[in-house]
């Protein structure tokens, strides 16, 4: 049966908080990173402990913002005496200047969690940001934006939600979420066919099987196995034209590889289901954002 070819909706998606055992592991670790054992020994020096003060979360440049809920938290675990009132959500448009929280309570503790909770907006909200550019890019074709496994060690989760709250899929979060057989797996395995054979014995009732195929004669093998997906490894659009052909709605044909904000568009004109990108998490560049005064 031909698969439907739905076209994603133009708007980020809101979504929820990451629950905070997922959070308060990474938002720990990067307070600790930056206290260190002495803790902030230029705020201890200067402020007084009695000093109260207002901020501005601003962007300074415009983009989608993401990484507010792990911000809020850095400001909680340094002081539960910080408010920290959101002016624009997570997955919401800024424009430069526009404010994204408003925050008040004691200085000294809000300059303690300062860097981190900017590193998180900035970091985070420029995924959002990249992945909103390439989301927009093939508006209406019909086709996912997709991250991958290239994410920044330990903050998997945050920048994978950065890219759904930029209007983009995610790929597999980890090894288990499904079976990805790639090349060096095909070669391990001694073939197309006989890794799909191994893999098909091997998988659970709802445990998805991708493979990767590096040419349309690999494809032609992995088609009659029926995979839940193939994934066109670096293919020409030439090569991906005629694997749509082929594959006639049988499964999803992921496109990967060599993906840019260029060819994007020549890419989805292909007729693939899901584009790829690795850059979305490993190239981002941070949104500007910073924490002023009122």
């Amino acid at each position: 049966m031909p698969l439907n070819r739905t076209a994603p909706s133009s708007r980020a998606m809101m979504l929820p908080p990451l629950p905070d055992i997922v959070l308060e592991p990474i938002v720990k670790l990067a307070l600790a990173e930056d206290l260190g054992v002495a803790g902030d020994v230029t705020t201890d020096a200067l402020i007084d402990p009695e000093t109260q003060g207002r901020w501005r979360l601003v962007a300074r440049a415009p983009g989608v913002v993401a990484g507010l809920d792990a911000a809020a938290l850095a400001a909680f675990m340094i002081d539960a005496d910080i408010s920290f009132a959101v002016a624009a959500p997570d997955g919401a448009r800024v424009k430069a200047g526009e404010t994204i929280a408003e925050l008040e309570g004691p200085a000294r503790s809000v300059l303690m969690a300062e860097r981190t909770m900017l590193n998180f907006v900035g970091r985070l909200s420029g995924i959002a940001t990249l992945t909103r550019t390439y989301v927009d890019a093939v508006d209406g074709m019909g086709v996912i934006i997709a991250s991958t496994r290239k994410t920044t060690p330990g903050m998997r989760a945050l920048e994978k939600r950065a890219v759904k709250l930029g209007g983009g899929g995610a790929h597999r979060y980890g090894l288990d979420d499904a079976i990805l057989i790639k090349d060096n797996h095909i070669a391990a395995a001694g073939g197309v066919a006989e890794a799909l054979t191994r893999a098909r014995a091997a998988a659970a009732h709802l445990t998805c099987i991708e493979i990767e195929v590096d040419n349309l004669d690999q494809l032609r093998q992995a088609l009659p196995h029926a995979p839940s997906a193939i994934m066109l490894d670096n293919f020409a659009l030439a090569d991906m034209k005629t694997a749509v052909k082929l594959a006639k709605g049988q499964t999803l044909l992921e496109a990967s590889g060599g993906i840019t904000i260029e060819n994007v568009f020549s890419v989805a004109e292909t007729g693939v289901d899901v584009i790829s990108i690795g850059a979305l998490t490993h190239s981002a560049r941070s949104l500007d954002v910073a924490l002023d005064v009122v």
